[in-house]
């Protein structure tokens, strides 16, 4: 069967996951559709992975004008509208994790599918935490609401690669008692 391919569908290299909201939709704000969610930090260095978001959110642009237009007269130019690949030198300057970095943030109202690095489904929620590295299947596309028009990024699905030191400051209790060596029973 041949792959079909989808211009605004992106599968990223090896990122960070940070707010990983992907177990248990959440509101972002009071009254608010919860949806599952997850900034993806992109290294600076993965142009390759750069390349094919920049790539996508101007085949979502392009896909995109009639709802962009709306009852407008004409398309607003690409470089007005929100865009999600942001730059985390710029945006998060003092969060560590997010330097030399870009950053996507991706939600979706269904869970996503989320995958070890051999593709077997994850089952012990405590696997995926903010901090972890994998790669993320996305999809870029226009909006138009009352307020404000842009291209808004999708998550589709997620492959955990490797454990990453925990954000936010959060641990693991596997990781909190590892070390602990005494005997109660004793």
């Amino acid at each position: 069967m041949e792959k079909k391919i989808i211009p605004t569908k992106v599968i990223t290299g090896v990122c960070r996951w940070s707010y990983a909201n992907v177990w248990q939709p959440k509101a972002i704000e009071e009254g608010a559709k919860p949806k599952y969610s997850v900034s993806l930090i992109i290294p600076k260095s993965d142009t390759a992975t750069i390349e094919k978001i920049k790539a996508a959110i101007q085949a979502a642009y392009e896909e995109g004008t009639g709802k962009l237009k709306g009852t407008s007269k004409s398309v607003p130019p690409l470089s007005t509208l929100k865009t999600p690949l942001r730059d985390g030198d710029t945006e998060r300057p003092d969060d560590p994790a997010y330097a030399n970095s870009y950053f996507v943030n991706a939600n979706s109202i269904t869970a996503p599918g989320v995958v070890d690095a051999d593709r077997q489904p994850i089952i012990d929620t405590s696997e995926v935490y903010s901090g972890v590295y994998g790669r993320a299947s996305i999809n870029f596309y226009a909006y138009a609401t009352k307020t404000a028009k842009g291209i808004a990024c999708g998550l589709n699905n997620l492959m955990k690669v490797k454990d990453g030191e925990p954000l936010g400051g959060h641990s693991r209790a596997e990781d909190d008692f590892a070390n602990i060596d005494d005997d109660f029973l004793s």
